[in-house]
């Protein structure tokens, strides 16, 4: 990890497109800024662990920030995969204590870390910030019910599909894609094993998808899209 810097103009304009600066005036777009610094991280890395004493939440800049959980046997269970422009851990900023999870930079990462107690300062005198905040924590609810929902409604080449239809470029009745991660990322996102995932990509084929490394050739959208339709079909 580098040292904290300041943000740069480039990194301000950044954090400008998220969700946690929307709705926020300069003024109070400046203040939230004097509290972060920009870290980078290489492949791997840890942003922190479960069970330490929560001093920053993050914000994803560039690259990709894995979120997980151990269990009592040291098992991990992937929580979510956050993407440019994805804010985590800003729970603390209201609940203080521990992280409950642990995250890891999954590339060559850049993030704007904020320093929890002085963004606590910030909310009585700019009680805009806290709503900011508010909306990026509901975005996380409602992710995370969407989430739930594909797992127990979903079967592997279902999730897949999803994900390629509401990705991919599309080309007359044809589209390509080429995912922004390896495929073994792909599938912590998804909730699957990487097996699965190869499984559901085989499957897919009969429905025109071809897999080449990260690149994705679909050959049909109309035809893709009746395997997540058969879900609707089917659920309670």
């Amino acid at each position: 990890m580098t040292t904290g810097l300041k943000p740069s103009n480039v990194h301000k304009a950044m954090l400008g497109e998220t969700i946690l600066f929307s709705g926020l005036n300069r003024d109070e777009r400046n203040a939230l800024l004097a509290s972060a610094t920009i870290v980078r991280y290489q492949m791997h890395d840890m942003l922190f662990h479960q069970g330490e004493r929560g001093e920053y939440f993050y914000c994803v800049l560039t690259g990709f920030a894995r979120l997980y959980r151990l269990g009592d046997d040291n098992q991990e269970g992937d929580i979510r995969i956050c993407e440019p422009g994805d804010s985590f851990a800003e729970c603390l900023v209201t609940d203080g204590g521990d992280y409950r999870y642990a995250a890891q930079a999954m590339e060559h990462s850049i993030f704007a870390r904020f320093n929890l107690e002085q963004v606590r300062a910030l909310l009585d005198h700019r009680p805009h910030i806290g709503m900011a905040i508010m909306r990026s924590l509901s975005r996380h609810l409602l992710s995370t019910i969407d989430c739930l929902a594909s797992d127990r409604m979903q079967t592997a080449p279902q999730r897949v599909a999803t994900y390629l239809l509401t990705h991919c470029k599309q080309e007359g009745v044809a589209a390509k894609m080429r995912l922004p991660f390896q495929k073994s990322l792909l599938a912590r996102k998804l909730g699957l094993a990487p097996e699965a995932l190869s499984r559901a990509f085989s499957s897919l084929r009969a429905a025109g998808v071809t897999v080449s490394g990260r690149s994705i050739e679909i050959s049909n959208l109309n035809v893709l899209k009746t395997i997540p339709a058969i879900t609707s079909r089917h659920a309670p």
